[in-house]
C-alpha cells in the first residue's frame, strides 16, 4: 500500500531564504529555489540574489560595483579546483538585512544588474574590431546559356 509523503519541515536555510525573499519583495514577487549548497532568488525569471554559506549575496555589475564596495560589501568568492573564483554578487550591507525599506535600494541595484545581464545576453554578438566574419559556403548557380 502506498504511503503518503510527509512534508519536510523547513530547514533553517529554507527559512532564511524565505526571509530574504520578503526583504527583496519591494522589487517584485520573489521565488527562492534550491541550487547547489544554497538558494537562488529571482524576480520575473531574473536571478538577483544567491544564498551561499548562510549569506545573502546580491547581483552586481561594472556599473553598480562601486556602490557595493563603498558600502563595505564583500564579493562572492569560492574555491574551484584549487583556484579562487568570484561571481558578480556582493553581500548585502548588514543594516539592509533588518527591513524591507532598508533593503529596497540594494534590491533595486541587484535587479538593475540582472536586467542588464539579460539584455547583454540577448544582443547578437558582433565580431571584434579588425576581425572579418567567417565566410559561409555559397552554392554557385550555373548561368543559363544563351542560344
Amino acid at each position: 500500500m502506498p504511503t503518503a509523503k510527509t512534508p519536510k519541515a523547513p530547514t533553517p536555510a529554507d527559512e532564511f531564504a524565505a526571509y530574504c525573499c520578503e526583504l527583496l519583495s519591494t522589487v517584485g514577487p520573489c521565488v527562492a529555489r534550491r541550487m547547489f549548497a544554497g538558494h537562488g532568488i529571482s524576480v520575473d525569471g531574473l536571478t538577483l540574489a544567491v544564498i551561499a554559506w548562510d549569506t545573502l549575496y546580491l547581483k552586481a555589475n561594472a556599473d553598480t560595483q562601486a556602490q557595493w564596495l563603498a558600502a563595505g560589501c564583500k564579493l562572492f568568492v569560492y574555491d574551484a579546483k584549487g583556484k579562487s573564483m568570484s561571481m558578480h554578487y556582493y553581500t548585502a550591507p548588514p543594516e539592509a538585512l533588518e527591513s524591507r525599506e532598508l533593503m529596497r535600494p540594494w534590491a533595486q541595484l541587484a535587479l538593475q544588474a540582472a536586467v542588464a545581464a539579460r539584455a547583454a545576453k540577448s544582443k547578437p554578438k558582433r565580431p571584434a574590431a579588425g576581425v572579418k566574419p567567417a565566410r559561409t559556403a555559397t552554392k554557385k548557380v550555373a548561368k543559363p546559356r544563351s542560344a
